[in-house]
């Protein structure tokens, strides 16, 4: 365990994260890290995962509102895959506003009821409970489409003098505006919308570049995402934005314009458990067509865990080194949406002389 802690706020206490504070407490020590894998960094910037301390959470579900973040964790509709079990952690989930971050589909979908806004409690004061309880940094995980509510709690933030770190694909660390508002604030802001560990959009864009690289022509090239989460009824219904966000983490490394077109899909039943399809087909030596067709299975909340594990680190480092507005280097590796994008090969040698440039 390091010496020094990051005292850390929940901004939506759904399954991503649940895999983030369970894996806080399944790291404790670099030999699980070498046994089990899981982690690009054990110990980033002098910051072990121990030492993230989740202090508060908000939310506006009526099952998590109350209760310790520990608990409400395993509160349904949250399904994340279960890595261990949690202590009590003395931090409570409060409410926030519920702006945009609750529509209807959500609540009900296909005659089934997945959560209730909670009637009970009025929303906190964010600005002032992330003063209070001396939080470092935000960690944001609403629900995709939460237009108002993202940049409501960025606000707040910026009150509080608190680093944010955007996982959802609300275009907040790219947007030049936000960005500047943050720098003036002298706050650090990471963004936008998670690259996930191995997900489909990582192999997707690795495999879309190989094929470029190798002198391919692509001519089509799609990729379908489907689970049982509420994230994906969420992106059934109101998805732009993580269309815009996975089109682009493609598209940008790719020096020709290439047809890319994603898709998603909610299939009850499935839980957690991503499944994702990408085709990607061209044209090689003298014309003669290639196809490639991938299937791709995994847990989709601690795919998105081990990439906060580490940028919650990187938004706390920034601070400590007097950084403010958007980092772009940890930005360009984590999300797929960076204020720039680079090469995968590009953003991870920058991200490692971010962090070891002390």
């Amino acid at each position: 365990m390091g010496n020094k802690k990051i005292r850390l706020a929940l901004v939506g206490v759904g399954n991503c994260a649940a895999s983030l504070v369970q894996g806080i407490y399944f790291y404790t020590d670099s030999r699980i890290a070498e046994e089990q894998g899981g982690l690009m960094h054990y110990n980033l910037g002098g910051y072990e995962p121990s030492d993230i301390e989740v202090v508060v959470g908000f939310d506006i579900d009526s099952k998590k509102i109350g209760k310790d973040v520990s608990e409400a964790i395993f509160e349904k509709p949250n399904c994340a895959y279960k890595i261990g079990d949690v202590p009590y952690m003395n931090a409570p989930v409060l409410k926030g506003p519920v702006l945009d971050g609750a529509p209807e589909h959500l609540r009900y979908y296909y005659g089934k009821e997945y959560f209730t806004v909670d009637d009970t409690h009025e929303p906190v004061d964010v600005a002032k409970e992330l003063m209070d309880r001396k939080v470092d940094v935000i960690l944001i995980n609403l629900p995709t489409g939460s237009y108002k509510a993202a940049r409501y709690y960025v606000e707040a933030a910026k009150k509080a003098k608190c680093g944010i770190v955007n996982g959802i694909p609300e275009i907040l660390a790219s947007d030049k505006k936000i960005a500047q508002e943050c720098k003036e604030a002298g706050v650090p802001i990471l963004g936008d919308d998670w690259k996930s560990q191995i997900g489909a959009t990582i192999v997707h864009r690795t495999l879309a570049k190989l094929f470029e690289d190798r002198g391919i022509i692509i001519k089509k090239s799609y990729q379908l995402n489907y689970a049982g989460n509420t994230d994906f009824i969420n992106l059934v219904m109101r998805g732009e934005s993580k269309h815009v966000t996975k089109h682009d983490a493609i598209s940008s490394i790719l020096k020709k314009d290439t047809p890319i077109s994603p898709g998603f899909a909610f299939v009850d039943g499935q839980g957690d458990q991503k499944t994702a399809e990408i085709l990607i087909e061209g044209t090689k030596f003298g014309g003669a067509p290639v196809r490639l067709l991938l299937h791709l299975e995994v847990e989709d909340s601690p795919n998105s865990a081990g990439i906060s594990i580490d940028a919650v680190r990187c938004c706390k480092l920034a601070m400590d080194k007097g950084m403010s507005g958007a980092i772009e280097a940890p930005s360009s590796y984590f999300f797929k949406h960076p204020p720039v994008q680079y090469t995968d090969d590009e953003c991870r040698r920058l991200l490692e002389e971010f962090i070891s440039d002390n």
